[in-house]
Protein backbone atom coordinates (compact mmCIF):
# COMPACT_ATOMS: atom_id res chain seq x y z
CA UNK A 1 0.00 0.00 0.00
CA UNK A 2 1.28 3.18 -0.92
CA UNK A 3 1.25 4.79 2.31
CA UNK A 4 2.79 8.20 1.57
CA UNK A 5 0.71 8.94 -1.75
CA UNK A 6 3.41 10.55 -3.15
CA UNK A 7 1.34 10.16 -6.72
CA UNK A 8 -1.33 12.26 -5.15
CA UNK A 9 1.09 15.08 -3.39
CA UNK A 10 3.26 15.53 -6.77
CA UNK A 11 -0.93 15.93 -8.59
CA UNK A 12 -1.58 18.45 -5.76
CA UNK A 13 1.87 20.28 -5.76
CA UNK A 14 1.41 20.88 -9.61
CA UNK A 15 -1.79 23.04 -9.09
CA UNK A 16 -0.47 25.00 -6.36
CA UNK A 17 1.98 25.99 -8.86
CA UNK A 18 -0.46 27.28 -11.14
CA UNK A 19 -2.65 29.21 -8.63
CA UNK A 20 -4.99 26.08 -9.37
CA UNK A 21 -5.39 24.69 -6.28
CA UNK A 22 -8.78 25.01 -4.46
CA UNK A 23 -9.90 24.00 -1.36
CA UNK A 24 -13.19 24.12 1.38
CA UNK A 25 -13.66 27.51 3.22
CA UNK A 26 -16.31 28.42 5.43
CA UNK A 27 -17.19 32.23 3.95
CA UNK A 28 -18.87 34.75 5.96
CA UNK A 29 -21.78 35.99 3.97
CA UNK A 30 -24.49 38.82 5.14
CA UNK A 31 -28.09 37.60 5.47
CA UNK A 32 -26.71 34.25 7.25
CA UNK A 33 -26.39 33.87 10.71
CA UNK A 34 -22.70 32.48 11.77
CA UNK A 35 -22.38 28.88 12.99
CA UNK A 36 -21.11 27.90 16.22
CA UNK A 37 -17.73 26.81 14.54
CA UNK A 38 -17.49 30.35 13.18
CA UNK A 39 -14.26 32.50 13.13
CA UNK A 40 -14.94 35.34 15.27
CA UNK A 41 -13.14 37.56 12.94
CA UNK A 42 -14.36 36.13 9.83
CA UNK A 43 -17.86 36.32 10.83
CA UNK A 44 -17.41 39.90 11.96
CA UNK A 45 -17.16 41.24 8.27
CA UNK A 46 -19.82 39.23 6.28
CA UNK A 47 -20.12 39.59 2.43
CA UNK A 48 -22.74 40.47 -0.11
CA UNK A 49 -23.05 36.94 -1.67
CA UNK A 50 -22.77 37.66 -5.34
CA UNK A 51 -21.82 33.94 -5.78
CA UNK A 52 -24.85 32.22 -5.21
CA UNK A 53 -27.08 30.25 -7.38
CA UNK A 54 -30.43 31.80 -5.34
CA UNK A 55 -31.61 33.54 -8.40
CA UNK A 56 -34.85 34.18 -7.00
CA UNK A 57 -33.63 34.92 -3.63
CA UNK A 58 -36.34 31.75 -2.37
CA UNK A 59 -33.16 29.94 -0.30
CA UNK A 60 -31.60 33.21 1.15
CA UNK A 61 -35.24 33.89 2.62
CA UNK A 62 -36.44 30.61 3.81
CA UNK A 63 -37.52 29.73 7.15
CA UNK A 64 -38.58 26.71 8.64
CA UNK A 65 -42.40 26.22 10.35
CA UNK A 66 -43.00 24.42 13.09
CA UNK A 67 -44.91 21.59 11.08
CA UNK A 68 -41.56 21.06 8.79
CA UNK A 69 -40.36 17.84 8.59
CA UNK A 70 -38.25 16.61 11.23
CA UNK A 71 -37.42 13.45 10.08
CA UNK A 72 -35.21 11.60 6.62
CA UNK A 73 -36.37 9.98 3.78
CA UNK A 74 -35.02 6.76 5.23
CA UNK A 75 -34.48 4.69 1.96
CA UNK A 76 -34.86 5.24 -1.46
CA UNK A 77 -38.04 5.94 -3.42
CA UNK A 78 -38.79 2.67 -4.30
CA UNK A 79 -38.58 1.16 -1.02
CA UNK A 80 -40.33 3.48 1.23
CA UNK A 81 -38.37 7.03 0.60
CA UNK A 82 -41.63 8.10 -1.46
CA UNK A 83 -44.59 10.32 0.09
CA UNK A 84 -47.31 12.36 -0.60
CA UNK A 85 -45.65 15.70 -1.04
CA UNK A 86 -42.75 14.15 -3.47
CA UNK A 87 -46.17 13.18 -5.85
CA UNK A 88 -47.62 16.56 -4.94
CA UNK A 89 -44.02 18.39 -5.72
CA UNK A 90 -44.12 15.59 -9.21
CA UNK A 91 -47.07 16.91 -10.02
CA UNK A 92 -46.35 20.32 -9.56
CA UNK A 93 -43.05 20.20 -11.79
CA UNK A 94 -44.74 18.14 -14.49
CA UNK A 95 -47.79 21.21 -14.87
CA UNK A 96 -44.67 23.98 -15.03
CA UNK A 97 -43.07 21.88 -17.88
CA UNK A 98 -46.30 21.22 -19.14
CA UNK A 99 -45.11 17.08 -19.68
CA UNK A 100 -47.32 14.13 -18.78
CA UNK A 101 -44.88 13.62 -15.78
CA UNK A 102 -41.96 14.03 -13.24
CA UNK A 103 -39.67 12.22 -11.54
CA UNK A 104 -37.25 13.13 -8.51
CA UNK A 105 -33.52 12.61 -7.45
CA UNK A 106 -31.66 13.89 -4.86
CA UNK A 107 -29.66 16.37 -6.91
CA UNK A 108 -29.45 18.19 -10.07
CA UNK A 109 -26.05 15.85 -10.77
CA UNK A 110 -28.06 13.00 -10.15
CA UNK A 111 -30.74 14.04 -12.46
CA UNK A 112 -28.58 15.24 -15.02
CA UNK A 113 -25.99 12.28 -14.97
CA UNK A 114 -28.82 9.22 -14.22
CA UNK A 115 -31.02 10.29 -17.27
CA UNK A 116 -27.47 10.59 -19.76
CA UNK A 117 -26.23 7.46 -18.95
CA UNK A 118 -29.78 5.54 -18.76
CA UNK A 119 -31.96 6.67 -21.59
CA UNK A 120 -29.50 6.49 -24.82
CA UNK A 121 -28.89 2.84 -25.52
CA UNK A 122 -26.70 0.95 -26.64
CA UNK A 123 -26.69 1.53 -31.19
CA UNK A 124 -27.57 4.75 -30.18
CA UNK A 125 -25.21 8.35 -30.71
CA UNK A 126 -24.81 10.84 -28.18
CA UNK A 127 -24.15 14.30 -29.23
CA UNK A 128 -23.01 16.40 -26.45
CA UNK A 129 -21.90 20.28 -26.27
CA UNK A 130 -18.29 20.93 -25.51
CA UNK A 131 -19.07 23.10 -22.43
CA UNK A 132 -22.01 20.84 -21.31
CA UNK A 133 -21.73 20.47 -17.80
CA UNK A 134 -20.20 17.89 -15.57
CA UNK A 135 -23.08 15.91 -15.13
CA UNK A 136 -24.13 15.49 -18.37
CA UNK A 137 -20.56 14.49 -19.29
CA UNK A 138 -20.32 12.07 -17.08
CA UNK A 139 -23.55 10.38 -17.55
CA UNK A 140 -22.72 10.19 -21.17
CA UNK A 141 -19.70 8.49 -20.30
CA UNK A 142 -21.32 6.00 -18.71
CA UNK A 143 -24.12 5.27 -21.15
CA UNK A 144 -23.70 2.75 -23.67
CA UNK A 145 -24.41 4.69 -26.67
CA UNK A 146 -21.69 5.96 -28.86
CA UNK A 147 -20.53 9.72 -28.37
CA UNK A 148 -19.32 12.49 -30.20
CA UNK A 149 -18.65 15.77 -28.42
CA UNK A 150 -19.34 18.67 -30.95
CA UNK A 151 -18.26 22.18 -30.85
CA UNK A 152 -19.94 24.58 -28.28
CA UNK A 153 -22.88 25.84 -29.81
CA UNK A 154 -22.13 24.91 -33.41
CA UNK A 155 -24.99 23.95 -35.27
CA UNK A 156 -23.17 23.85 -38.22
CA UNK A 157 -20.91 21.22 -36.76
CA UNK A 158 -24.30 19.23 -35.44
CA UNK A 159 -25.64 19.22 -38.79
CA UNK A 160 -22.47 18.05 -40.25
CA UNK A 161 -22.38 14.58 -37.97
CA UNK A 162 -26.28 14.16 -38.30
CA UNK A 163 -25.70 14.46 -41.88
CA UNK A 164 -22.61 11.91 -41.69
CA UNK A 165 -23.81 9.61 -38.78
CA UNK A 166 -27.79 9.25 -38.70
CA UNK A 167 -28.28 6.61 -40.68
CA UNK A 168 -25.79 4.43 -38.92
CA UNK A 169 -27.88 4.58 -35.05
CA UNK A 170 -31.43 3.59 -33.82
CA UNK A 171 -31.29 7.26 -32.07
CA UNK A 172 -29.64 10.05 -32.10
CA UNK A 173 -29.95 12.03 -29.12
CA UNK A 174 -28.53 15.80 -28.83
CA UNK A 175 -27.21 16.85 -25.12
CA UNK A 176 -27.23 19.79 -24.39
CA UNK A 177 -27.37 22.95 -21.23
CA UNK A 178 -30.23 25.40 -21.70
CA UNK A 179 -28.16 28.29 -20.13
CA UNK A 180 -24.61 27.24 -19.68
CA UNK A 181 -23.73 28.08 -16.42
CA UNK A 182 -19.98 29.47 -16.03
CA UNK A 183 -20.66 31.86 -19.73
CA UNK A 184 -24.17 32.87 -18.93
CA UNK A 185 -25.16 32.14 -22.90
CA UNK A 186 -27.73 30.18 -24.15
CA UNK A 187 -27.99 26.81 -26.42
CA UNK A 188 -29.10 27.62 -29.69
CA UNK A 189 -32.16 25.64 -28.63
CA UNK A 190 -34.62 26.81 -31.52
CA UNK A 191 -31.67 25.51 -34.42
CA UNK A 192 -31.29 22.29 -32.77
CA UNK A 193 -35.02 21.67 -32.56
CA UNK A 194 -34.62 22.35 -36.18
CA UNK A 195 -32.20 19.49 -36.86
CA UNK A 196 -33.92 17.36 -34.05
CA UNK A 197 -37.12 17.52 -36.47
CA UNK A 198 -35.10 17.34 -39.55
CA UNK A 199 -32.72 14.30 -38.62
CA UNK A 200 -35.66 12.74 -36.39
CA UNK A 201 -33.49 13.34 -33.46
CA UNK A 202 -34.09 13.14 -29.96
CA UNK A 203 -33.29 16.41 -27.70
CA UNK A 204 -32.45 16.36 -24.14
CA UNK A 205 -32.03 19.53 -22.31
CA UNK A 206 -30.67 20.63 -18.90
CA UNK A 207 -32.22 23.46 -17.62
CA UNK A 208 -30.52 23.80 -14.04
CA UNK A 209 -29.72 27.55 -14.64
CA UNK A 210 -33.08 28.88 -16.50
CA UNK A 211 -36.04 27.19 -14.54
CA UNK A 212 -37.37 30.04 -12.12
CA UNK A 213 -35.71 32.61 -14.05
CA UNK A 214 -36.29 32.55 -17.58
CA UNK A 215 -39.77 32.41 -19.82
CA UNK A 216 -42.86 34.05 -19.80
CA UNK A 217 -43.89 31.63 -16.48
CA UNK A 218 -40.72 30.95 -15.75
CA UNK A 219 -40.44 27.46 -16.78
CA UNK A 220 -37.07 28.24 -18.29
CA UNK A 221 -35.29 28.48 -21.82
CA UNK A 222 -37.37 26.37 -23.41
CA UNK A 223 -40.43 28.72 -23.16
CA UNK A 224 -38.23 32.09 -23.33
CA UNK A 225 -36.98 30.50 -26.43
CA UNK A 226 -40.61 29.28 -27.21
CA UNK A 227 -39.50 25.66 -28.20
CA UNK A 228 -41.23 24.10 -24.91
CA UNK A 229 -43.45 21.84 -26.85
CA UNK A 230 -40.50 20.59 -29.32
CA UNK A 231 -38.36 19.27 -26.13
CA UNK A 232 -39.38 16.21 -24.81
CA UNK A 233 -37.48 16.16 -22.00
CA UNK A 234 -36.41 18.86 -19.90
CA UNK A 235 -33.76 18.09 -16.97
CA UNK A 236 -33.78 20.81 -13.81
CA UNK A 237 -32.32 21.57 -10.08
CA UNK A 238 -34.20 22.32 -7.36
CA UNK A 239 -31.25 23.83 -5.70
CA UNK A 240 -30.63 27.20 -7.59
CA UNK A 241 -33.98 29.51 -8.27
CA UNK A 242 -36.50 27.07 -6.36
CA UNK A 243 -34.10 27.35 -3.38
CA UNK A 244 -34.49 24.05 -2.45
CA UNK A 245 -32.21 20.55 -2.93
CA UNK A 246 -33.00 17.98 -5.13
CA UNK A 247 -33.14 17.37 -9.36
CA UNK A 248 -35.88 16.32 -11.67
CA UNK A 249 -36.67 14.82 -15.10
CA UNK A 250 -39.92 15.92 -16.78
CA UNK A 251 -40.95 14.61 -19.82
CA UNK A 252 -43.44 11.70 -21.65
CA UNK A 253 -44.99 9.12 -19.01
CA UNK A 254 -43.43 5.74 -20.79
CA UNK A 255 -39.66 8.10 -20.05
CA UNK A 256 -40.54 8.76 -16.56
CA UNK A 257 -41.73 5.27 -15.85
CA UNK A 258 -38.54 3.60 -18.11
CA UNK A 259 -36.14 6.34 -15.45
CA UNK A 260 -37.87 4.50 -12.39
CA UNK A 261 -37.37 0.86 -13.54
CA UNK A 262 -33.49 1.47 -14.77
CA UNK A 263 -31.87 4.79 -13.93
CA UNK A 264 -28.73 3.56 -10.92
CA UNK A 265 -28.70 7.04 -9.58
CA UNK A 266 -32.41 7.28 -8.55
CA UNK A 267 -32.84 2.96 -8.00
CA UNK A 268 -30.01 3.22 -4.99
CA UNK A 269 -30.08 6.91 -3.73
CA UNK A 270 -31.75 7.65 -0.34
CA UNK A 271 -34.79 9.84 -1.71
CA UNK A 272 -34.14 13.38 -0.93
CA UNK A 273 -35.33 14.50 2.86
CA UNK A 274 -38.84 15.68 3.26
CA UNK A 275 -37.54 19.21 4.34
CA UNK A 276 -36.12 20.13 1.02
CA UNK A 277 -39.23 18.69 -0.58
CA UNK A 278 -41.32 20.73 1.54
CA UNK A 279 -39.17 23.55 0.75
CA UNK A 280 -39.04 23.07 -2.89
CA UNK A 281 -42.84 22.33 -3.31
CA UNK A 282 -42.70 26.17 -1.97
CA UNK A 283 -40.05 27.59 -4.43
CA UNK A 284 -42.11 25.79 -7.38
CA UNK A 285 -45.30 27.53 -6.63
CA UNK A 286 -43.26 31.08 -5.58
CA UNK A 287 -42.67 30.72 -9.55
CA UNK A 288 -45.54 30.80 -10.52
CA UNK A 289 -47.60 33.31 -7.41
CA UNK A 290 -44.70 35.37 -7.37
CA UNK A 291 -43.10 36.77 -11.05
CA UNK A 292 -42.05 40.28 -9.70
CA UNK A 293 -39.31 37.96 -8.54
CA UNK A 294 -37.95 37.08 -12.23
CA UNK A 295 -38.44 40.39 -13.26
CA UNK A 296 -36.67 42.01 -10.59
CA UNK A 297 -33.58 39.47 -10.83
CA UNK A 298 -33.44 40.57 -14.72
CA UNK A 299 -33.93 43.71 -14.57
CA UNK A 300 -30.88 43.60 -12.10
CA UNK A 301 -28.52 41.36 -14.58
CA UNK A 302 -29.56 43.72 -17.42
CA UNK A 303 -28.36 46.58 -15.50
CA UNK A 304 -24.99 45.02 -14.59
CA UNK A 305 -23.83 43.65 -17.94
CA UNK A 306 -25.27 47.30 -19.33
CA UNK A 307 -22.73 48.88 -16.92
CA UNK A 308 -20.30 47.31 -17.51
CA UNK A 309 -19.80 46.85 -21.10
CA UNK A 310 -21.51 43.61 -21.85
CA UNK A 311 -24.66 45.05 -23.92
CA UNK A 312 -23.43 43.71 -27.08
CA UNK A 313 -25.04 40.43 -26.56
CA UNK A 314 -28.12 39.30 -27.85
CA UNK A 315 -31.05 40.35 -26.52
CA UNK A 316 -32.19 37.18 -25.72
CA UNK A 317 -29.16 36.49 -23.29
CA UNK A 318 -29.02 40.09 -21.58
CA UNK A 319 -31.21 39.53 -18.85
CA UNK A 320 -29.04 35.81 -17.74
CA UNK A 321 -28.24 36.28 -14.07
CA UNK A 322 -25.16 34.41 -14.79
CA UNK A 323 -22.47 36.99 -15.54
CA UNK A 324 -18.48 36.08 -16.40
CA UNK A 325 -15.97 38.77 -16.43
CA UNK A 326 -12.87 37.20 -18.27
CA UNK A 327 -9.84 37.59 -16.82
CA UNK A 328 -7.76 34.62 -18.21
CA UNK A 329 -5.20 33.78 -15.86
CA UNK A 330 -5.44 32.67 -12.46
CA UNK A 331 -3.33 34.36 -10.56
CA UNK A 332 -5.18 37.40 -11.91
CA UNK A 333 -8.50 36.13 -11.45
CA UNK A 334 -7.47 35.36 -7.61
CA UNK A 335 -5.89 38.58 -7.23
CA UNK A 336 -9.53 40.72 -7.88
CA UNK A 337 -11.36 37.88 -6.34
CA UNK A 338 -9.38 38.97 -3.31
CA UNK A 339 -9.97 42.75 -3.60
CA UNK A 340 -13.54 42.21 -3.81
CA UNK A 341 -13.36 40.68 -0.60
CA UNK A 342 -12.14 43.51 0.47
CA UNK A 343 -14.53 45.61 -0.98
CA UNK A 344 -17.41 43.70 0.55
CA UNK A 345 -18.14 41.33 -2.33
CA UNK A 346 -18.15 37.25 -2.40
CA UNK A 347 -17.28 37.02 -6.42
CA UNK A 348 -16.13 33.65 -7.08
CA UNK A 349 -12.68 33.01 -8.93
CA UNK A 350 -13.35 30.37 -11.57
CA UNK A 351 -10.54 28.77 -12.52
CA UNK A 352 -9.91 24.91 -14.49
CA UNK A 353 -10.89 22.58 -14.68
CA UNK A 354 -14.50 24.23 -13.90
CA UNK A 355 -13.28 26.41 -17.64
CA UNK A 356 -11.28 25.71 -20.33
CA UNK A 357 -7.26 26.79 -19.72
CA UNK A 358 -6.28 30.36 -20.44
CA UNK A 359 -10.23 31.26 -19.61
CA UNK A 360 -10.41 32.41 -15.55
CA UNK A 361 -13.05 34.29 -14.69
CA UNK A 362 -15.28 36.01 -12.12
CA UNK A 363 -18.55 34.29 -12.11
CA UNK A 364 -21.33 37.30 -11.05
CA UNK A 365 -24.72 35.65 -10.12
CA UNK A 366 -27.30 38.17 -9.49
CA UNK A 367 -29.83 37.50 -7.18
CA UNK A 368 -33.88 39.21 -6.42
CA UNK A 369 -32.37 39.30 -2.99
CA UNK A 370 -30.03 41.60 -4.03
CA UNK A 371 -31.13 45.51 -3.32
CA UNK A 372 -30.30 48.00 -5.72
CA UNK A 373 -27.64 49.95 -3.56
CA UNK A 374 -25.95 46.38 -3.59
CA UNK A 375 -26.18 46.74 -7.15
CA UNK A 376 -24.43 49.76 -7.83
CA UNK A 377 -22.00 49.13 -5.26
CA UNK A 378 -20.55 45.98 -7.15
CA UNK A 379 -21.16 47.96 -10.50
CA UNK A 380 -18.87 50.90 -9.10
CA UNK A 381 -16.24 48.31 -7.84
CA UNK A 382 -16.35 46.51 -11.49
CA UNK A 383 -15.64 50.01 -13.22
CA UNK A 384 -12.59 50.71 -10.92
CA UNK A 385 -11.44 47.38 -11.32
CA UNK A 386 -11.45 48.13 -15.03
CA UNK A 387 -9.11 51.00 -14.84
CA UNK A 388 -6.40 49.25 -12.37
CA UNK A 389 -3.37 49.11 -14.29
CA UNK A 390 -1.35 46.91 -11.64
CA UNK A 391 -0.14 43.53 -13.18
CA UNK A 392 -3.06 41.34 -11.09
CA UNK A 393 -6.00 43.78 -12.85
CA UNK A 394 -4.50 43.45 -16.14
CA UNK A 395 -6.98 41.12 -18.02
CA UNK A 396 -10.21 43.00 -17.66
Amino acid sequence: MPESFDFLHQRLKSLVAEHAFRSLRSVPLSGQQPSAGADSKAAAKPLVNFGSNDYLGLAAKRFLSQAAPAHGSGASPLVCGYSDDQKHLCQLIARLEQTEAAVLFPSGYAACSGAAATLPQAGDLILSDQLNHASLIDGCRLSAAEKIIYPHRDTDAVENLLATHRQRYKNVWIITDSVFGMDGVLAPLPQLCDLADRYDAILLVDEAHATGVLGHDGSGATAHLDVKSRVAIRIGTLSKAIGAHGGFVAGPQVVIDYLINFCRPLIFSTAASPLAIVAAIDGVQAIGDQPHLRKLVRAHARSVRIAIGLNHQPATESEIPIIPVMIGGNEQTLGIAYRAAQAGFFIPAIRPPTVPQGTSRLRISISASHTQPQIDELIGFLKTEMKVEDPIGKGF
